[in-house]
């Protein structure tokens, strides 16, 4: 009786350090992901601005793997993004990123029991609010020296359309079972 109890037990652990295991490894294809769509698919507008979808894996982490999963996310893509590229880090803008996978996460599970449409909604739109618009508007205006209240009007616009079809995919995929099975077997 003993002996299978045993078993029982390292069944359980080996479980656990999968599920481990596999969480960071989306994690990590996320950032990576991020990284991609933000720094090498992003269609820019002038200096400053770009349309991009480098938020919606960093969402995709807080939503489906949790907040700190959402925060790991958003720095690493950041950081590794910037290096790749020849960016000059940007401690404001890396803090912009954490946010959006922060609150985002947060949102997200604290809405557990709306509807999946609204608790998109409500998590990308305020995920963008404090993160994209606010943050890192900030992190931009004092890097390029420029007014921020301007630089926040075209950001705020950018972000309407970004966050906007960001919410549409995120339905799409979370709607999708394939994808919700896999998702609910990292829990």
């Amino acid at each position: 009786m003993r002996k299978i109890e045993e078993q029982k037990n390292v069944r359980r652990q080996n479980n656990r350090v999968n599920g481990h295991a596999q969480r960071l490894v989306l994690a990590a294809f996320l950032a990576a992901l991020s990284i991609v769509c933000g720094k090498y698919l992003a269609i820019p507008i002038g200096t400053v601005l770009r349309f991009s979808l480098e938020n919606l894996p960093i969402l995709l982490a807080g939503m489906a793997l949790g907040p700190v999963a959402g925060v790991l996310t958003g720095v690493v893509a950041d950081l590794v993004g910037c290096v790749l590229v020849g960016y000059a880090i940007n401690p404001i803008i890396t803090l912009g990123g954490a946010t959006v996978g922060l609150v985002g996460g947060l949102i997200f599970r604290a809405l557990s029991r709306c509807a999946l449409s609204l608790r998109i909604l409500l998590a990308v739109l305020a995920a963008h609010l404090l993160g994209s618009v606010l943050i890192k508007t900030w992190g931009l205006a004092v890097f390029y020296d420029m007014p921020f209240y301007v630089l926040l009007l075209w950001r705020l616009l950018n972000y309407v359309i970004v966050g906007t079809v960001e919410s549409l995919l995120l339905l799409y995929l979370l709607k999708n079972k394939t994808v919700r099975s896999s998702l609910e077997r990292l829990r």
